[in-house]
């Protein structure tokens, strides 16, 4: 699983650097800037989904929510090419997030980002999405450490959930090849 988000890590850097590149300017006036990521149709929606990693918190459409280690209050840390690997979750408006079942409606709120758009977060974090996770259910951002800090699911407590760490990287283990030799028949 590792492997899979080193990959994934990889192709968002790969898309960034494109992005830097076509937003380039040529002295025309005419270059460009990043657009905010987009909230999605169920946006401020937080509910839970059941996984390997316990309950967790995800979007109106099931994907994964992270928080920042970096962020020490309600007022995000991750903005530029940060915000475009780990998008915020942001309402639009003046609309207020919604709690699933499950989700404490309590623990939810919003602050303000830099650039005027109004982050979701939860028990006081700004949370975020992974563009590494491919599908609702993904959690490859789990203990990733980028942009400065760690990564994390978050627990209906609104805790971070820790637990993956070890687990992933017992699973890399056992996918490396074994040192012993294996019986075959023979081979050459």
């Amino acid at each position: 699983m590792r492997t899979t988000a080193r990959t994934a890590v990889f192709t968002v850097t790969a898309l960034l650097g494109a992005t830097a590149l076509g937003g380039c300017s040529d002295g025309d006036g005419g270059g460009g800037s990043s657009p905010s990521p987009s909230p999605s149709k169920n946006a401020g929606t937080v509910q839970l989904r059941s996984t390997d990693l316990g309950k967790i918190l995800v979007d109106g459409s099931g994907r994964t929510i992270y928080l920042f280690e970096a962020d020490k209050s309600s007022k995000s840390t991750c903005d530029g090419g940060c915000a475009q690997a780990w998008p915020p979750v942001l309402v639009k408006g003046k609309a207020k997030p919604k709690a699933g079942s499950g989700v404490k409606s309590g623990l939810l709120g919003t602050s303000k980002r830099d650039d005027g758009d109004r982050q979701v977060t939860y028990k006081g974090h700004p949370l975020y999405l992974y563009a590494g996770d491919d599908k609702p259910g993904d959690t490859n951002g789990q203990a990733l450490d980028q942009f400065g800090a760690e990564w994390f699911v978050l627990a209906p407590s609104g805790k971070k959930i820790t637990k993956g760490e070890k687990e992933k990287g017992e699973k890399e283990r056992k996918e490396k090849p074994s040192e012993k030799p294996k019986n075959t028949d023979g081979g050459y």
